[in-house]
């Protein structure tokens, strides 16, 4: 027990030392499973953050990094970042790779040709990510009327951020990567209360509106055209299990959404069996566990609204209710 009437002198350092006793018997003996010691550095979480600063310079030119961007100065502009994220995601992606990889931390050359190639496809493939989310800034553009104009999409909407995000660290999920996508996802998160995981599959013009507290799991499958609106759950109603009672590590277990369908705020949509048909309209705050057709419209049934006439606040209860 820390008692400071004792601390200083040779008390201070007995007890400090008990103290670094007491962590390292947790990290030893009690917690061997909470800790990473190994020869294999895991990326580095404050580099992916600014390579999510770089890239976004790249995919949205003009808006983010040199605001005095002009067709003049792109090419140097542009290609000093390719440049950039080239050298800072490599080492990265490299970390990951031999983290992962059966034959240890001894250099086979393996992971290191495995992560030029991800690296390199990643950075042709940003034409690519930047067709699909000129998509998602006019779909959001489309289907928000108090949208005024594209910049303030790009500028300022939370959902266009975590979609963006979403799209970049999908490509490394794709390419056989969990930890920096995961990263990449869960800083987008924290930032607009989106959480869309990496592994989920999100077809072109997709709009969030508003965004916080949307969540979107690992197998979930969207189609083109589809908006969601605040609150919306996408999630799973149960997790498959093998014979040992073990979770089934990323098993269809999220639901599909078919093309052009809207999903109101709160909506809770769960399982790997649900399929929400094409054109639906699901509304707000439903709880949905099993699939519904193409065309259709699903809403909560008439709650008993009750309103009723109250007295109003006496001139005295109204100034104290002031003075508080």
């Amino acid at each position: 027990m820390y008692d400071p009437v004792r601390v200083g002198g040779q008390s201070m350092k007995k007890s400090l030392k008990k103290i670094v006793d007491s962590i390292l018997k947790s990290i030893n003996e009690d917690q061997k499973e909470v800790q990473h010691f190994d020869s294999s550095p895991l990326p580095d979480k404050a580099k992916i953050y600014q390579l999510i600063n770089d890239i976004f310079i790249i995919l949205y030119p003009g808006y983010f990094g040199y605001s005095e961007m002009s067709f003049e100065t792109i090419n140097l502009r542009i290609g000093y970042r390719v440049a950039r994220v080239y050298e800072e995601l490599r080492p990265q992606v490299l970390r990951e790779l031999i983290h992962g990889c059966q034959r240890g931390p001894e250099p086979c050359g393996q992971c290191e040709r495995a992560a030029e190639m991800i690296v390199m496809s990643f950075l042709e493939n940003i034409p690519a990510l930047r067709a699909a989310l000129d998509l998602d800034v006019k779909a959001a553009f489309v289907n928000d009327p108090a949208a005024v104009n594209y910049d303030e999409i790009i500028f300022s909407y939370p959902g266009l951020e975590a979609v963006s995000v979403y799209r970049v660290a999908h490509f490394f999920y794709r390419n056989g990567l969990r930890l920096i996508p995961r990263i990449m996802t869960e800083w987008a998160h924290s930032r607009t209360g989106v959480d869309i995981h990496p592994g989920a599959q999100i077809g072109k013009s997709f709009f969030i509106d508003h965004g916080t507290g949307v969540v979107i799991g690992e197998t979930t499958v969207i189609g083109d055209n589809v908006t969601l609106y605040q609150g919306v759950t996408l999630g799973a109603l149960n997790f498959p299990r093998d014979k040992k009672g073990q979770v089934i590590r990323r098993a269809r277990r999220h639901p599909t959404i078919g093309d052009s369908v809207v999903i109101y705020a709160g909506a809770t949509i769960l399982g790997g069996e649900t399929f929400i048909g094409e054109n639906s309209v699901i509304g707000g705050n439903v709880w949905l566990t099993e699939s519904v057709p193409p065309n259709s419209r699903v809403i909560l049934g008439n709650a008993d609204l009750r309103i009723s006439s109250r007295k109003p606040l006496s001139v005295d209860r109204k100034s104290d209710s002031r003075s508080r």
